[in-house]
């Protein structure tokens, strides 16, 4: 566990030196070209920063060992960070968008933006979409919930970026109006990948089970290990970013219960070995003889 918060620590301070650079640019170029568009897109980017704070926050706590108040852990605390991060991104894409229609119901007030605001929004494409890349790729290293909704923020500014540079390229040939459009298009997106972070981290704290190719493999794990006849029960259940199993095995009921209880201890052994994501696993033997070992 240490590793794998060093190796988010690492990767979030990466993201926040990137993402206070790359929003200053931005405003910046926003301001001085007169591109709403590209004003929103670097509020956008701040609120990068912040959740990336609540990511690392949230990893650390998740990192921490079990205790008497909290004797499963805490690994469901990269689940909260994730649906604080989720409210973040949904309140950031709602005042974008409201200052976009405000900007559409008064268009006396728009300006040709500059072609620096252009530049701004091809830069921020390129550098968000490598973030993204790289943010997601420790995530999965790591399996954590909270850095993989943090990418999923990069890959939304990138999105983002897309709009207010089509926004922006069209207010130049002549359409004004396609600058704060750009800005609810960005609302949209932003909105979009609030929810699907939102809707991943609710999964994940109510127990929901692992997907059927998981499950599958868990069989096939303890199917595979010498003495066990077949699988009469098997449940997972996620618990942030790890999981829980609990499984029945059938065994040749004649057997004496050490051997029995040598296979259900080599079987967890097994699982633990090749699912690192597993936790805590629970194993219990059926005799062969007096239970349906058709698989269910």
């Amino acid at each position: 566990m240490e590793n794998t918060t060093k190796i988010a620590f690492r990767v979030s301070r990466i993201s926040i030196l990137i993402n206070a650079a790359l929003s200053a640019a931005k405003l910046a170029a926003g301001l001085i070209a007169h591109s709403g568009a590209m004003v929103s897109d670097a509020v956008h980017s701040v609120s990068d920063v912040f959740s990336t704070f609540i990511v690392m926050i949230g990893v650390r706590l998740a990192g921490k060992e079990s205790d008497k108040e909290h004797p499963y852990g805490h690994e469901r605390m990269e689940c909260v960070a994730a649906i604080i991060l989720s409210g973040i991104l949904l309140a950031t894409g709602l005042i974008i968008g409201y200052q976009g229609i405000q900007k559409i119901l008064h268009p006396e007030d728009l300006q040709i933006p500059g072609v620096l605001a252009l530049a701004a929004a091809v830069l921020s494409i390129i550098v968000k979409e490598i973030m993204y890349q790289y943010t997601r790729k420790a995530a999965k290293q790591i399996d954590s919930d909270a850095l993989m909704a943090d990418a999923w923020h990069h890959r939304s500014d990138a999105l983002s970026s897309v709009g207010a540079l089509i926004g922006i390229a069209g207010a130049r040939l002549g359409l004004p109006v396609l600058d704060p459009i750009a800005s609810l298009v960005i609302c949209l997106f932003i909105a979009r990948a609030a929810y699907m972070i939102f809707r991943d981290a609710v999964n994940k704290m109510v127990d929901q089970s692992a997907d059927e190719e998981t499950e599958a493999a868990l069989r096939a794990c303890a199917l595979a290990y010498p003495g066990v006849i077949g699988i009469d029960r098997l449940m997972t259940r996620k618990f942030g970013s790890r999981m829980y199993v609990e499984m029945e095995i059938s065994v040749d009921g004649s057997m004496t219960l050490t051997a029995a209880h040598a296979i259900a201890e080599g079987v967890h052994s097994e699982i633990e070995r090749q699912f690192p994501r597993v936790k805590h696993i629970m194993i219990h033997v059926n005799p062969a003889e007096t239970v349906n070992s058709k698989e269910k």
